[in-house]
């Protein structure tokens, strides 16, 4: 691609000191603001050092730091793009969090629960009749369970959803986020795709999900609140009583290990990407 494509850009030359910081601070500060849009392709590294009067190492330290942030991606033969997305910017944040504090599951889904409880709270207030319909719809296909992918996909979809009605961009990123992990905890602590622990544990909560929508449909937002809860600490429960639960609690901060290796996945592979597909 042309040099000259890049010249209308604002890259500023740095001061001495710490220039690779600085170069992060303003590259990410130009991403933030959306003048490096996500999805964008960063200069070259070239070029990049050039307009910043810097070596190209100097620069490659700084799209380091911006890639563990998750602001850009490098695809090799490609180049480096803008990756600014909400989900994966909560993910990394969080998923250091997990790492620093051994932040384990009670503590997470307890957090994750509060979360989802505002949520139905707004939801009661904001969301139309028929979002409520299209929740109850993602809670009935849980009724039964015959197939791992299948049911890891809808309760997804249900947990998403019961965010995404609340009208709140912020709540719905931070909720969906908790979602997608939560079901990536459920799967590997269950073994895998075993079937008869996911009917064992999702067929179990279904009365629950109900109870939730059924709180919805009479706007009642506090008991829908109260339902949420009851949901997660049964599913907690389910959850950490099965034998790789079991074996994990036992040591304490595998939980939190599990848990971040989990984020990491997921930001590493794509921001949207969750537990497994149906087939």
């Amino acid at each position: 691609m042309a040099d000259h494509i890049y010249k209308s850009q604002d890259f500023h030359r740095v001061e001495r000191g710490r220039v690779a910081d600085r170069i992060f601070d303003d590259l990410r500060n130009q991403i933030l603001h959306g003048a490096l849009p996500d999805g964008s392709r960063l200069p070259p590294e070239r070029i990049l050092a050039e307009r910043y009067g810097v070596s190209s190492a100097t620069v490659r330290e700084s799209v380091r730091a911006l890639t563990a942030m998750g602001l850009v991606s490098v695809r090799h033969g490609s180049g480096t793009y803008v990756t600014a997305s909400t989900d994966t910017m909560i993910a990394v944040s969080l998923a250091s969090v997990i790492k620093l504090k051994d932040v384990g599951a009670v503590e997470f889904l307890g957090l994750q629960a509060a979360l989802n409880a505002y949520a139905v709270e707004l939801a009661a207030r904001c969301a139309s009749d028929e979002e409520i319909a299209s929740l109850r719809a993602a809670a009935e296909k849980l009724a039964a369970i015959r197939s791992v992918d299948r049911a890891a996909a809808d309760l997804r979809h249900y947990l998403h959803r019961l965010s995404e009605i609340s009208h709140s961009a912020l709540l719905a990123s931070l909720c969906g986020f908790f979602a997608d992990v939560q079901v990536q905890l459920a799967f590997e602590l269950s073994g895998g795709p075993k079937l008869a622990d996911w009917q064992r544990i999702a067929g179990a909560l279904h009365p629950q999900r109900i109870a939730v929508v059924e709180a919805l449909e009479a706007r009642d937002g506090e008991r829908a609140a109260k339902m949420v809860r009851i949901h997660h600490a049964r599913a907690l429960e389910l959850i950490t009583s099965s034998p790789r639960g079991a074996e994990i609690r036992a040591s304490g901060p595998l939980y939190s290990q599990l848990i971040a290796s989990l984020l990491n996945t997921r930001t590493e592979a794509h921001p949207s990407d969750g537990a497994p597909e149906p087939q």
